[in-house]
C-alpha cells in the first residue's frame, strides 16, 4: 500500500475513504447541514466552481484530490462532499454508499439495455455492488465468476442468477452454453493483469467490456481480437454526486441485500490485526470500522 507506484499512500496517512458520520461542528459559511445531521461523505475534494463541480462530477475537477480520514474519531470535509442520510439509515449504511456508488457508476457507463446478459468478473465489494445495480436496472441473466466460490451465496443474494467456475469461465464456448449466449456486457471488477483481455474474449461481438477493477500494473490486450469483434471497452472510475444520492435512496427504500457485504466490525484499536488478517485468503468481504462509537463508521 505504501509502495504502489500509482496509489502510493504515504506513511502516516489516515486511511478510510468509505465513511459516514455525524456533523459536530460547522465552519464559516457552511449552512447546508445542521449540527447533529448524519451524512455519507464523498472522499473527493475539489474547487467547487468549475464546470465539472457544478455538474456534480467533482472527480473530473482539475484540482480534485482523493482523501481518506475515516479511520479516525473526527475528520473535516467540505459540505459539498456530504450527502444527507435519511433517518432510517445507520452510520454503517452510510459507509456502504461509496462502494455502491462505484457499482452504480459502472452500470450507468455500460449503457445496459433491459434484459441484457451480464457477466461480472470478481465477487469482491465492487463486483457485488455491480451485480446489485445490474439487477435493479433490468439486466436479464446475470452470472458471476471468481477464483473461489466463497462468496457465491453472497453474489446470488445480491441478484446474480448463477456462479461460473473459474475454469469454465476461461472458455467462451462454455460461458455461452451456460448463459444461453455470450454476455452482452462483461464487468471486470478485480484489477489484475490479463483480465481485460480475458473479458474481451468472453463478451459477444459488438458487446461491451466495462473496466472497474483498478490495475496499477502494465497490462496487454490483443487489439486485433478486440477490433475483429468491434468490442466497446469502457473504463469507469469514481462516481458523481447523483450516484451517491441514488445509492443512499436505494438503502433507504428498505433493500437489505447490500448490508450482507459487511462480514465483521472492529474498533480502531483492532485495525492493525484486521489488516494483517486480510493479507491471507479470507472469507471476509467488507469489515466495518467503528471509531469510538456508533455515531461514525468507515468501511475497510
Amino acid at each position: 500500500m505504501t509502495e504502489d507506484p500509482v496509489f502510493c499512500v504515504p506513511s502516516g496517512a489516515i486511511l478510510g475513504h468509505e465513511m459516514a458520520g455525524r456533523i459536530i461542528e460547522r465552519g464559516k459559511g457552511a449552512e447546508r447541514f445542521a449540527i447533529g445531521d448524519r451524512v455519507s461523505v464523498l472522499p473527493i475534494s475539489s474547487c467547487g466552481t468549475c464546470a465539472s463541480c457544478l455538474a456534480g462530477e467533482p472527480a473530473w475537477c482539475a484540482g480534485m484530490a482523493l482523501h481518506g480520514g475515516g479511520f479516525a474519531q473526527y475528520f473535516a470535509v467540505s459540505e459539498r462532499q456530504c450527502i444527507a442520510l435519511p433517518s432510517t439509515l445507520s452510520a454503517e449504511d452510510g459507509a456502504l454508499v461509496e462502494p455502491l456508488a462505484v457499482g452504480l457508476h459502472g452500470v450507468v457507463m455500460a449503457a445496459m439495455e433491459k434484459g441484457a446478459r451480464v457477466l461480472v468478473v470478481g465477487a469482491g465489494p465492487i463486483g457485488l455492488a455491480t451485480i446489485y445495480w445490474a439487477r435493479k436496472m433490468g439486466a436479464g441473466r446475470i452470472a458471476v465468476t471468481a477464483r473461489t466460490r466463497q462468496r457465491e451465496d453472497m453474489a446470488l443474494g445480491m441478484g446474480a442468477d448463477l456462479f461460473i467456475d473459474p475454469q469454465a469461465a476461461d472458455d467462451p464456448a462454455q460461458v455461452s452454453a451456460i448463459m444461453g449466449g455470450l454476455p452482452d456486457i462483461v464487468f471486470e471488477c478485480v484489477g489484475q493483469p490479463g483480465l481485460i483481455d480475458r473479458c474481451i474474449k468472453l463478451v459477444r461481438p459488438r458487446g461491451t467490456v466495462v473496466v472497474l477493477g483498478l490495475c496499477t500494473k502494465m497490462d496487454q490486450i490483443d487489439p486485433f481480437f478486440a477490433i475483429s469483434k468491434e468490442v466497446r471497452i469502457q473504463m469507469a472510475v469514481f462516481y458523481g454526486i447523483a450516484d451517491f444520492e441514488n445509492s443512499a435512496r436505494a438503502l433507504d427504500a428498505g433493500d437489505l441485500s447490500p448490508r450482507a457485504m459487511i462480514t465483521d466490525s472492529v474498533g480502531l484499536s483492532d485495525l492493525p490485526e484486521a489488516f494483517e488478517a486480510l493479507r491471507q485468503r479470507t472469507t471476509q468481504c467488507k469489515i466495518m470500522v467503528m471509531p469510538q462509537s456508533m455515531e461514525k463508521a468507515s468501511a475497510l
